[in-house]
């Protein structure tokens, strides 16, 4: 079996690599088990597992690193948005399934930088669209946003109409609606996921403008006040990474995911302030400045009941127990510059913590 993974160098990408491979180990071993025990060769153990699961991993490194990727993915470096770059994947195809996990999920700057956000999100997608149809895949799992809500109701259901208020959730909710018109004229499966606020090892804590509990470990890291934007009142559920790796494989193995779209992550509400509080307790203590409010939505609190009937989702990582994984990994970590953006697309009401 061969898998296509797009950000392999990212938080998502990364851990589901990991996932796979210990999949197929643990599938090894189980076959390995049972063919000694009939008094077969490990060499005849290895055919029938027929190798496991092949991945092919593909990142540009603009906001993941190579140190996160297993040895055993097979890495191609490329830009999917520049057609040049795009070639380089064409040797491996075809492959069984596509997991597109690569994203630049700076909601909050995606006003800022516009042609970049829809540039990064929506040209790498449609090309892997187009590949899968021509090479009829077996499935085309993509990750969304709960950007593409807005400001719905709350919670969040998948039969909820997307009203995005920003330009990246705009870009996701293209991509989906392109996902589906390939379903619909081309037969392409797929499954779309709507993660809710990922978090964990292996994500970008360099980056100062994604990723808050990210954002937070490296400025107490560094000696920095924490920042909260408006109030703190702001609501969401976060997911830690582990608990939805299981599910993300489901997305495209199980029968019952094909076409469909699935929120998945985190059970619990949170208050900005409130999940500030719980890792200020982990790390023992740490100032807290509040910045000026950004254009955000207030309240993004999705369902989750779907994500458990048909990817058998298990909420098993609390707040607590996710961010002190996190905040044991950050902590040994190597000193990396963190990445500004030189230059904005458009400065025109841009907010004063992010002027030059």
């Amino acid at each position: 079996m061969k898998v296509l993974v797009t950000g392999c160098a990212g938080l998502i990408g990364s851990n589901f690599c990991r996932y796979l491979i210990q999949l197929s180990k643990d599938k090894f071993n189980k076959n390995l088990d049972q063919y000694q025990g009939q008094g077969q060769e490990q060499d005849q153990c290895q055919d029938q597992t027929q190798q496991g699961i092949e991945i092919i991993g593909v990142d540009n490194l603009s906001g993941g690193y190579i140190e996160n990727v297993p040895s055993e993915v097979t890495f191609v470096k490329a830009d999917l948005t520049v057609e040049e770059e795009q070639e380089k994947l064409l040797p491996y195809f075809p492959v069984d399934y596509i997991f597109h996990f690569a994203a630049y999920a700076a909601e909050g700057l995606s006003p800022f930088i516009r042609q970049y956000n829809y540039k990064n999100n929506v040209i790498a997608t449609t090309f892997l669209i187009n590949l899968a149809i021509q090479h009829s895949i077996k499935r085309f799992v993509f990750t969304s946003s709960m950007a593409v809500y807005g400001n719905g109701e709350v919670p969040f259901t998948e039969t909820h109409l997307p009203k995005p208020i920003d330009p990246y959730g705009v870009a996701k909710y293209g991509c989906e609606m392109d996902i589906q018109i390939a379903g619909e004229q081309h037969g392409l499966e797929w499954c779309i996921i709507r993660p809710h606020n990922v978090y964990g090892v292996n994500q970008n804590i360099w980056d100062k403008y994604r990723n808050v509990l990210g954002i937070w470990m490296y400025q107490h890291l560094n000696g920095e006040p924490m920042t909260i934007f408006g109030d703190g009142e702001q609501t969401r559920a976060f997911s830690y990474i582990d608990d939805i790796l299981e599910p993300l494989w489901n997305a495209a193995l199980k029968s019952e995911a094909s076409k469909q779209i699935i929120n998945l992550g985190g059970i619990t509400e949170w208050s900005i302030n409130a999940a500030n509080q719980v890792l200020r307790n982990i790390i023992g203590g740490g100032e807290v400045v509040y910045k000026e409010q950004r254009h955000e939505v207030k309240h993004s609190i999705p369902t989750y009941t779907k994500s458990m009937s048909v990817l058998d989702f298990k909420n098993q990582t609390s707040l607590e127990e996710g961010l002190k994984k996190m905040w044991d990994w950050a902590q040994i970590q190597p000193k990396r510059s963190r990445f500004v953006w030189e230059n904005y697309e458009l400065e025109k009401g841009i907010y004063s913590f992010w002027k030059k």
